[in-house]
């Protein structure tokens, strides 16, 4: 399979030469028409926190294997090639059953297991506040539980790779210590922590600020709080979601200035719900509305938000608009940067990476990615090409 496409780095005309499941070659090319023709090809991207799409939720009681799978195939379209499915405070109960889901889904489907490197536990270990708690149910908010923990690890086949936890939760400190020491990531999210309680969650491990700015109170004292311990510290990334609702382009660009482009993670946070029409929906945790503008919201008010309308590449887009980013730099943070931070394979547009790739229209500034095709592992999974 050949593909001639621009260079998302460089934008130079390149073939691109695919033999299995892999990359064999890249070749400069020059074809006769004008290259602005040609879509741009880079690798697929990888967002750490997908929680379901239109009305199913990876949290949930009665999610089957096939749930699963129709769930992954839809992210396909937005250039989706690796994700984190994401389980959100639920009851054990819902989480060992979206646990076991999954883990039999990945074992039914290579490609699945292929495009999901590990599963992302956001909660139930959270602040119990209102606004640091975001959408999380209150009924199911508890301290952390590191026997319960490996309970759900063992039902997901071990698969549970990233844990957003808040660090002044009952048990939170030893649960991370005993987290990383078994290989699993942790993310500081959700919280109310003080400063103190911030740094002894570094010094135990975490690596990762889930969502930074979201998840927090409408008002917070000046300093010292949170969300400045979080910005500050050179040991955590920083995910953010950039999906124009979430946080302002301010907060954005003042961000990715201090984490820089190698230490920030674009995320969508796509909700449950994402893909809905307008309207109130709800489910056995909470009640929420999908707004006519695009935001999911907490239903009965306009403030809290519940995960996002938005998929990652709109993310991309708006990231590189509201941060003056080059085209590489936006997609190295839902790409590059989440492999680094989980130590998973990094897919390069390079001879001898997995072919996980993505073709896309995009005319720049204000402009959304308009992904043509998708392909995991050497096989297109949406879209199509004309190969030779």
């Amino acid at each position: 399979m050949k593909i001639s496409a621009r260079h998302y780095e460089t934008g130079e005309p390149i073939q691109v030469t695919i033999h299995g499941k892999t990359i064999s070659r890249i070749d400069p090319v020059w074809p006769e028409t004008d290259i602005s023709d040609l879509p741009w090809i880079a690798p697929g991207f990888f967002d750490l926190q997908i929680n379901g799409h239109m009305g199913k939720w990876f949290a949930n009681p009665e999610l089957t294997p096939e749930d699963v799978i129709e769930i992954s195939e839809q992210h396909f379209t937005f250039g989706i090639t690796r994700l984190c499915p994401t389980l959100i405070t639920s009851s054990h109960e819902s989480l060992v059953a979206g646990f076991t889901a999954i883990r039999q889904a990945c074992e039914q489907e290579p490609w699945l297991d292929e495009m999901v490197p590990g599963c992302h536990l956001e909660g139930p270990y959270l602040s119990g506040e209102d606004g640091p708690r975001g959408a999380h149910p209150i009924e199911h908010i508890r301290p952390a539980d590191w026997k319960e923990f490996e309970t759900l690890q063992e039902v997901s086949g071990n698969r549970i790779c990233l844990v957003t936890i808040a660090p002044e939760v009952e048990g939170a400190i030893d649960f991370i210590k005993r987290a990383v020491d078994s290989g699993v990531v942790i993310a500081i999210g959700h919280t109310a922590a003080m400063p103190e309680q911030i740094e002894e969650a570094i010094e135990a491990g975490a690596t990762l600020s889930t969502h930074l700015g979201n998840g927090a109170h409408g008002t917070i004292r000046r300093h010292p709080n949170y969300i400045w311990s979080q910005l500050g510290s050179s040991k955590l990334y920083a995910s953010l979601i950039t999906d124009t609702h979430h946080i302002p382009p301010e907060f954005v660009r003042t961000v990715i200035k201090t984490k820089t482009p190698l230490r920030t993670i674009i995320t969508c946070d796509a909700s449950g719900w994402a893909g809905c029409k307008p309207g109130i929906y709800g489910d056995e945790n909470t009640s929420v509305e999908v707004l006519e503008n695009g935001p999911i919201v907490v239903a009965g008010q306009r403030q809290l938000l519940a995960g996002s309308g938005q998929m990652t590449d709109t993310c991309v887009a708006e990231a590189i608009d509201m941060a003056g980013l080059t085209i590489a730099e936006g997609i190295h943070m839902a790409t590059l940067n989440p492999s680094k931070l989980l130590g998973v394979e990094e897919i390069r547009l390079k001879r001898g990476s997995r072919a996980d790739l993505m073709l896309f229209k995009y005319s720049g500034s204000a402009e959304s990615f308009r992904v043509e095709t998708t392909l995991l592992a050497g096989e297109v999974r949406f879209g199509a090409i004309e190969s030779s």
